[in-house]
C-alpha cells in the first residue's frame, strides 16, 4: 500500500483543489475569480494523474507478483511509512480550508500606503447614499482636491477592525491577482449608536464623509466617516476589492 503513497496525495491535492475552485466559490479566498478556470484544469490533472500513476504501479506490482512466484523471491518494502504524513496537508486542505486573511494581514499592511498625485476625480453618481468601494472612499477623501465627497452620503461594506482607545475601522483588503499581494484599505468609523463591533465582524456602514486633514498629507490619514446607520452582514463570496 505504501507504493501509491505518492498517488494518493496527487488525488488529495487535486481533489482539494476542485473542491475549492469547480463546487464551491471557496478560491476567492485566496485568487480573483478570472483565475478558476486554471485551477479547475490543475485539480482535473492532479486527480487523473495520481490515478494513471496507481494503475501504473498496479500493473507493476501484477507483473512482480508473477515473476516473484517463477524465481521464489520478493521485493523489499516500498519506503518508509513516515512518508505517509506528506497527506495531512492535503487532507487538511481537503476538509479545512483556510479562512480569507482578515483583521490580522489589515493591521500589518495599513501603514504601508501606495503613494497618489493629488487632484480632482469625477463626480459622484447623483443618487444617496451612493455606494463606494472603501477603496473608491479613501482615494477620494485623501486625495481629492474637489472635495467631491462633501454633503455626499455613502454605503460601505467590510469586515472591522480595532484601534487605539476605543476606535474602530471599516476595513477592506484588496487584490491584483491573489492573497499573497493584498493591500489594504480601513476607514475610521465614528458615531456608531452601539459602539464597535467584533472584530472580524462583516458590516455595511451608511454614514458621511468627515473631513481631516490636508489632501495627500498624513493628517488625511486615515479618511473617516461619520456614520447614521452601521448593519451586520454576512461576509461576500468574494471579500475582495479588485484594485
Amino acid at each position: 500500500m505504501r507504493r501509491y503513497g505518492s498517488c494518493l496525495l496527487l488525488v488529495l491535492v487535486g481533489g482539494a483543489v476542485l473542491r475549492i475552485s469547480l463546487f464551491s466559490e471557496l478560491y476567492l479566498r485566496y485568487v480573483q475569480a478570472a483565475l478558476r478556470p486554471y485551477l479547475v484544469v490543475s485539480g482535473a490533472l492532479l486527480v487523473l494523474l495520481g490515478v494513471a500513476m496507481a494503475v501504473v504501479r498496479r500493473t507493476g506490482d501484477d507483473h512482480d507478483h508473477d515473476e516473484d512466484h517463477g524465481h521464489g523471491h520478493a521485493h523489499g518494502a516500498a519506503g518508509p511509512r513516515v512518508a505517509w504524513l506528506l497527506t495531512l496537508p492535503a487532507l487538511a486542505l481537503l476538509l479545512f480550508p483556510p479562512p480569507a486573511l482578515g483583521s490580522y494581514s489589515a493591521d500589518r499592511e495599513a501603514a504601508q500606503r501606495a503613494a497618489q498625485g493629488v487632484g480632482t476625480f469625477p463626480a459622484l453618481p447623483a443618487q444617496n447614499p451612493v455606494e463606494l468601494t472603501l477603496g473608491e472612499f479613501s482615494s477620494r477623501a485623501v486625495y481629492d482636491s474637489g472635495r467631491s465627497l462633501t454633503g455626499r452620503t455613502v454605503r460601505m461594506t467590510g469586515f472591522v477592525t480595532h484601534g487605539d482607545e476605543g476606535t474602530w475601522y471599516l476595513t477592506r483588503l484588496s487584490v491584483t491577482c491573489c492573497a499573497a499581494d493584498a493591500t489594504t484599505s480601513k476607514i475610521e468609523v465614528r458615531g456608531a449608536a452601539n459602539g464597535a463591533p467584533t472584530v472580524d465582524t462583516w458590516v455595511t456602514v451608511t454614514g458621511t464623509w468627515h473631513p481631516r486633514g490636508k489632501p495627500g498629507t498624513d493628517g488625511a490619514w486615515p479618511p473617516v466617516v461619520d456614520a447614521s446607520a452601521v448593519e451586520r452582514v454576512r461576509q461576500p463570496a468574494d471579500p475582495y476589492e479588485k484594485r
